[in-house]
């Protein structure tokens, strides 16, 4: 007996006493991932026979071996429940091995099979589709898909040519594809779309888009090479679905899921089969299907297609999760695997860097470490920012993100973050950076944007969270206006690039004293000066009220008044908790509106972000970031709960050791120049 849609829950969880499945598909029991997503819905997994009642029998969609699972459920009169891949599934496709990120399951028929209804369809039918936050929701996350050029594979470069506009795609499928069959479609129909579309518009180019695993060389298509002839050519390369639709005069479709995807990139497409999507008033249908006959928007198709119907697996939390976090998981990998798809030729990386940078930068091609930059033709040059002038060009720089450990890099603590910048580096504002870009870009933010970051930000303060998480909280402070002056190391990047006048600690120490003799001055020294491992130390410390050490930022933050500085990133912390900031220098987060700068910033940054679209941009879009307990690209939000948790791998043997030795050699050092 079927369910109806009352049983639809984004982050259904299993019953105390699991639904039996029987299955009759190895790849049940071989793929984890598909029986962990059952397990958390509420299903278990059963070889054998069903015979109590409310057992079930799963098969795969309509796949070839679907008939094995219905022979058994019609011998034991038990109900089928079907189970596909959901519309957003992965990087690549899973005869590649790499596991979905949800599931559809279907208690009525296989949602592509227009022969029956299934829940999906009943879901569409009747559901009332007209909660507010709900459509709010998915015209944010088509935003989300479509900014990202997420789709089903999103595998996807976006760096390939998009065609001149003024063409028309007919998108081809794999043969023998089970919505294909299902809608009762082979060849001939295919033949008869590229024919419509030709006729349907005189002159224009034809594009047949091929399916990725045609491109690939794993299945055949329905187009051959006889098919094309002066308007008509293949279109075979990867490209952003949402790039090609902006260009296309209209879409010719069986079945695609790339149909689907047309709709929110506001075509109409014309449709040659039956697949869920058709039949709504979004599709120009060349079979109807006579019992569809709602009327729905946009959002409404989307909200129950893609919030209602599926169930999204997070890997980093190992549960069920929102459509909203499965974009966050899939964005963040498409992003890793866009930019290092080439791999790299990496130089000036210390010796104990390069483990983790093949880590965090070499899952689909191995890093080539190098002293010197060299030519590698077929390969991106990254850099560590602070090993090259800021004159050579073509290079991409890296560095340090801000959510970035608990200890310090001059410990040798690995970072969950690092950020790649093409253009320059976030610290030096003699000329743009990529995350310069990204926020004038944000000025504009969506109120979806400017929530996730306001979120994030939340839980940073909630947490205590900083750069390097490491310090005591602060003994008692004198009472009065705190004002907190940031100390920072001699040497530091920021301070060669960022600043003009002031660009010591003493003199920027002298500089808030002298402007503010009555307030109560709180020193705090940069971690790596504290530990003897960088210079920077001051030469009149009287001028301060109190030397904070080994003290946690964060908690610092929470009791002062003001913050002044040269570049730290403190400032940029202290921004978060509505801590007015002055500067004397120029760092990344000044000249935007948001803080009393004494410094000349670039005059460039004329826009005027809110303070949660500079952290989006920041703390969001810029760093990258690595999930050490899943060996992951992540999402920021799974680096502060990793952070929370203390769920991090501890630094090496071999790592602690050097550490020692260089803080050693450091303070040595130190004392010898004196």
């Amino acid at each position: 007996m079927g369910l109806g849609p009352e049983i639809y829950h984004e982050s259904a969880a299993g019953s105390t006493k699991d639904r039996r499945l029987f299955v009759y598909n190895g790849g049940f029991l071989t793929q984890e991932r598909i029986r962990r997503i059952l397990q958390l819905s509420g299903y278990s997994i059963h070889l054998g026979l069903p015979a109590r009642e409310g057992d079930a029998v799963a098969v795969w969609g309509n796949s070839p071996t679907a008939h094995r699972g219905e022979g058994v459920a019609i011998a034991c009169e038990a109900p089928v429940v079907r189970i596909e891949d959901a519309q957003l599934r992965s990087l690549f496709p899973g005869r590649d091995g790499e596991p979905p990120l949800g599931l559809v399951i279907d208690h009525r028929a296989a949602h592509f099979d227009p022969s029956k209804p299934s829940d999906l369809e009943v879901l569409l039918a009747t559901h009332p589709l007209d909660d507010t936050a709900l459509l709010n929701r998915a015209r944010t996350c088509i935003a989300r898909i479509k900014e990202a050029h997420l789709s089903k594979y999103a595998a996807i470069p976006l760096d390939t040519p998009v065609p001149p506009a003024g063409y028309v795609v007919v998108i081809d499928q794999t043969e023998g594809d089970a919505s294909v069959t299902a809608s009762g479609a082979d060849r001939t129909r295919f033949l008869e779309m590229l024919y419509y579309a030709q006729e349907e518009h005189p002159g224009a180019r034809i594009l047949i888009k091929t399916h990725p695993e045609t491109a690939a060389g794993h299945r055949t298509g329905y187009f051959r090479d006889s098919d094309l002839n002066e308007r008509t050519q293949f279109l075979s390369d990867p490209i952003s679905p949402y790039a090609l639709f902006e260009g296309a005069l209209g879409v010719y479709t069986v079945s695609s899921g790339l149909g689907f995807e047309a709709i929110f990139a506001g075509h109409k497409p014309r449709v040659f089969g039956q697949p869920f999507y058709a039949g709504w008033g979004l599709t120009e249908d060349a079979f109807e299907i006579q019992r569809r006959q709602r009327i729905l928007t946009r959002s409404q198709l989307f909200a129950a297609a893609m919030i209602l119907y599926p169930r999204w697996y997070d890997p980093y939390r190992d549960t069920l999760c929102t459509l909203e976090t499965a974009i966050d998981t899939l964005e963040a990998q498409a992003r890793s695997w866009r930019e290092d798809r080439h791999g790299w030729c990496a130089t000036g990386m210390s010796g104990w860097k390069r483990d983790h940078l093949q880590k965090f930068y070499g899952g689909y091609r191995p890093l080539v470490f190098a002293d010197a930059p060299v030519d590698i033709s077929d390969r991106p040059q990254m850099v560590w920012a602070s090993k090259i002038g800021a004159e050579v060009k073509g290079i991409t720089r890296i560095e340090d993100g801000f959510i970035r450990s608990r200890g310090l890099g001059a410990s040798l603590v690995p970072p969950l973050s690092l950020v790649t910048d093409d253009l320059g580096i976030y610290y030096d504002p003699d000329r743009p950076s990529r995350l310069e870009r990204m926020i004038e870009g944000r000025a504009t933010a969506r109120l979806d944007q400017e929530l996730r970051a306001a979120r994030l930000i939340k839980s940073l303060i909630a947490a205590g969270l900083s750069k390097y998480n490491t310090g005591n909280p602060p003994g008692a402070l004198p009472d009065g206006h705190r004002i907190l002056v940031c100390g920072q190391v001699a040497d530091d990047a920021s301070i060669r690039r960022g600043t003009s006048d002031v660009t010591t600690n003493q003199a920027l120490l002298d500089t808030v004293r002298a402007a503010h003799p009555d307030a109560i001055i709180l020193y705090k020294p940069h971690p790596d000066v504290e530990a003897g491992l960088r210079e920077g130390a001051l030469s009149n410390p009287a001028a301060a009220d109190q030397i904070i050490t080994k003290t946690d930022p964060s908690a610092l933050l929470a009791q002062v008044h003001e913050v002044h500085t040269m570049t730290s990133l403190m400032g940029f912390e202290a921004l978060l908790r509505g801590i007015p900031v002055t500067t004397y220098g120029a760092p990344f987060y000044a000249g935007w509106g948001l803080t009393t700068d004494l410094s000349d910033v670039p005059p460039r940054r004329r826009a005027r972000p809110s303070l949660e679209a500079l952290a989006h941009a920041t703390l969001i879009d810029y760093p990258r970031y690595f999930d050490p307990k899943t060996g992951l690209p992540c999402p920021a939000e799974i680096a502060v709960l990793r952070l929370v948790e203390n769920d991090l791998n501890k630094p090496s043997l071999a790592n602690r050791t050097v550490s020692k030795l260089q803080s050693k050699f450091r303070r040595y050092a130190h004392l010898w120049r004196k």
